[in-house]
């Protein structure tokens, strides 16, 4: 596999580990006081979100158990509805979601690296 597909699949688990330290022993009410954690947290999904959307087909259809599109998602509505973004779900996603995600994407970075 091209070099550039291992670099964004490293990038998504960067952004999704970070993004769960964010919000690791902090609550929802923690994120909307904390300006700088909030913009820390937005931007990791944001990176998270964009570097799913610039994985080549290819890599999608070879691994489709994985969600590729929610990450796109929420970082199209990060970026296109950010006055409106609710910290409840981010906070939730980080927390409940990204673990397992994180998983996936090692799994496929190993096979994609064998």
């Amino acid at each position: 596999m091209p070099r550039r597909e291992v670099l964004l699949i490293g990038e998504m688990i960067d952004a999704a580990e970070q993004a769960q330290i964010l919000v690791s022993g902090r609550d929802v009410d923690t994120l909307a006081a904390d300006r700088q954690l909030r913009d820390a947290l937005l931007w990791n999904f944001t990176v998270l979100g964009e570097a799913a959307a610039q994985l080549p087909d290819a890599v999608k259809r070879a691994h489709p158990s994985v969600n590729w599109a929610r990450p796109s998602q929420l970082r199209n509505r990060i970026v296109h509805g950010y006055w409106s973004i609710d910290l409840e779900i981010l906070h939730a996603t980080a927390s409940d979601d990204l673990p397992a995600f994180v998983t996936e994407l090692k799994a496929v970075l190993a096979d994609i690296e064998t």
